[in-house]
């Protein structure tokens, strides 16, 4: 079981421009809390269930999709470190996980 999570710089950067875009592009943050309660329940469902997600290509990384959003995490001990959450709906050139 996760004692702890942990968000990489990328991957707490990246999710605060996702949700400043969708405050910018529907004049409200209603859309934007209810994305962030969405992936931290998630979250939070990952510290009990750690494989839940596939593995990838990507030695250690594991993925969890959620509507269009996937959460790219690590277990590392009793860490669960999120590497990166993105919107599919994006450029996949724009994919990267390891980016600190």
């Amino acid at each position: 079981m996760v004692k702890k999570v942990i968000w990489t710089n990328n991957a707490d950067r990246i999710f605060t421009k996702i949700l400043e875009f969708y405050i910018e592009r529907n004049g409200t943050k209603t859309y934007s809390r209810k994305l962030n309660f969405e992936i931290q329940t998630i979250i939070a469902i990952l510290t009990k269930e750690p494989f839940l997600g596939k593995k990838t290509d990507i030695k250690g990384i594991r993925t969890l999709t959620i509507n269009q959003f996937k959460i790219f995490y690590q277990i590392d001990n009793e860490l669960l470190i999120i590497h990166q959450v993105w919107d599919m709906r994006q450029n996949p050139e724009s994919l990267d996980v390891f980016t600190t």
